[in-house]
């Protein structure tokens, strides 16, 4: 439990100081944000703040993560080294895609191809190396599993390792790809994000305590490395809270791609790794909503050969132009994202007791 507190003090510190150095040393290198034309005008005022910040949170989580483990004397799990190569992974993926759009001035960065190509590669080898048997532990256990979960693995929905892989790719594309789209308005993804993985925090703690390597029993968890899993949790809670400070209305700077992927392919990573891959759209059921709202428009505008189902896709921009004030929407959703994450929590504890 230290290095739960640890981690996520010396990650929120971190970014509470490392971002303000961001913001100068972005703004003197002129790495602002791009606006799109067709967005809400209210929009235009962002051109130029600065952009990338989740380099920072990427940073203090991982720094913070492993001083954690250095000052408690504890060595890094498989687990948690799965983890942060997806999280750093997509977050240089990001970092590339916002990198081209600053240097190049224009508001598409990677070529769609190339950016897909990227976040395949790395879903593509975290998959494998979870479901690798040569990284079964003493008990045989991998840090992932081909079975699909819910809370706990669904037995009868035991996949090959192939297919496993396949499945591992489509979650963490759909995360990654879901917290880009919310990162539309000020503190909107970085707040949800925080409520998320505070949750997957007490998630993997629960678990470490109710673990079958501790108490075996009925309701016991087959998880591997909870607690490890807790501490990475943990640090990106905090470098989330601490980024927040300068993120929240009005944005000081932006996380940029560099930190929407990251932080959706961690999200994907802790669901993979802890069993509870479809409690996730739960869990972060803002940000399905937000998919879902880009789905629907995008379907609706080619089977009605042009109408609208939304004033503007994703849902944020629909409610910015009905009228609503900016941070009034960042809010609501905030709320809604809590109310996502307190049901999920409610869902996770419900059906422990059951099994008790």
């Amino acid at each position: 439990m230290r290095g739960v507190l640890l981690a996520g003090g010396l990650s929120l510190i971190f970014t509470l100081i490392g971002t303000r150095v961001a913001i100068t040393v972005l703004a003197r290198h002129g790495f602002g944000q791009l606006i799109r034309e067709d967005g809400p005008v209210s929009h235009q005022t962002k051109r130029g703040t600065p952009t990338m910040g989740g380099l920072v949170i990427v940073l203090a989580s991982t720094i913070g993560y492993f001083l954690a483990k250095l000052l408690t004397g504890n060595g890094p799990t498989w687990s948690a080294i799965l983890l942060l190569f997806l999280y750093v992974g997509l977050g240089t993926v990001g970092f590339l895609d916002d990198f081209i759009k600053i240097y190049k001035q224009r508001n598409l960065g990677l070529r769609s191809k190339a950016k897909f190509i990227g976040q395949t590669v790395i879903a593509v080898v975290f998959g494998f190396l979870a479901l690798w048997p040569q990284l079964e532990d003493s008990r045989g256990m991998t840090p992932g599993s081909s079975a699909v979960s819910f809370i706990r693995d669904l037995g009868w929905l035991n996949l090959p390792m192939w297919l496993g892989v396949v499945f591992i790719v489509v979650l963490i594309a759909g995360a990654s790809n879901a917290v880009n789209l919310t990162d539309g308005l000020d503190g909107l993804a970085t707040g949800a994000s925080t409520m998320v993985f505070g949750a997957y925090t007490l998630v993997n703690i629960w678990q470490n305590n109710q673990s079958c390597e501790i108490k075996p029993g009925p309701a016991c968890y087959e998880v591997r490395d909870p607690l490890d899993l807790a501490v990475v949790a943990a640090a990106i809670t905090g470098a989330c809270f601490g980024f927040l400070w300068w993120n929240a209305s009005p944005a000081q700077i932006f996380m940029g791609d560099t930190g929407s992927l990251a932080l959706g392919g961690a999200l994907a990573g802790f669901a993979i790794l802890t069993r509870t891959e479809i409690l996730l759209a739960l869990l972060g059921g803002l940000f399905v909503l937000q998919t879902l709202s880009v789905i629907l428009q995008v379907g609706f505008f080619k089977a009605t050969k042009g109408r609208r189902l939304f004033r503007m896709a994703p849902l944020h921009h629909h409610f910015e132009l009905l009228g609503w004030a900016e941070v009034t929407v960042t809010i609501r959703f905030w709320i809604l994202a809590g109310l996502f994450v307190a049901t999920g929590l409610g869902v996770f504890y419900a059906e422990w007791v059951a099994g008790t």
